[in-house]
């Protein structure tokens, strides 16, 4: 993957130029999280986006985006305003979040010019553009889907250890038979997005 869209933008006079794309819209249960990231020039090869990539190579690309990143930001928004806001502007949020988050390897705020996003505008005061299969066509919004998928599977296992049970670590917390039927038969945790679980929990003869 190339640094087309980048580059169109730096031709135009941006200098900091930050790609976002979340992870997790879907999900019955946890946090959706958002990462903004800022890349350097040199493209890190394999790069492309999360979903396509195996969770070896997804470590492993995630460990030298964040040696490499210029500046990181991750944005997180819990089930229970996910609840209050809806999953559309929970989402928005977190990306908002991780946008205004954005600090480089030293700790120091960074703020970008130009924002490219995966298929969105989100409420930030910077200049964006909403690119559809953003994470499938731009380098630093793939590279952003990358760091995202990993942080949050890694809360996952986190997950797994505070709610046994539910098969957090297998399923992310997305609707598999396995999640449904856990729902069932030991209820609902703290975590889980309520507004997601009428269906499942209105029917015992969910399959």
């Amino acid at each position: 993957m190339d640094r087309k869209f980048e580059i169109e933008m730096e031709n135009k006079g941006y200098n900091i130029i930050a790609g976002v794309d979340e992870v997790g819209r879907g999900c019955l249960f946890g946090d959706v999280v958002a990462c903004a990231i800022v890349m350097p020039d040199k493209v890190i090869e394999g790069v492309m986006d999360s979903k396509k990539l195996t969770p070896k190579k997804r470590d492993a690309l995630y460990e030298e985006i964040l040696e490499k990143a210029l500046a990181i930001g991750i944005g997180r928004v819990s089930p229970d305003i996910i609840d209050k806001i809806n999953i559309k502007e929970a989402t928005k949020l977190a990306m908002a979040k991780a946008v205004e988050y954005l600090r480089d390897p030293q700790g120091e705020v960074v703020k970008p010019d130009f924002v490219f996003i995966d298929a969105e505008t989100i409420p930030i005061n910077i200049e964006q553009k909403g690119l559809k299969h953003g994470d499938d066509i731009c380098y630093s919004i793939a590279c952003a889907s990358i760091v995202a998928k990993v942080f949050r599977d890694r809360l996952c296992l986190k997950w797994e250890s505070e709610y046994p049970g539910y098969g957090i670590e297998r399923h992310k917390g997305y609707g598999t038979k396995l999640h449904r039927q856990a729902l069932l038969t030991k209820g609902v945790t703290n975590l889980h997005r309520k507004t997601f679980l009428k269906k499942i929990l209105g029917s015992t003869n969910e399959k």
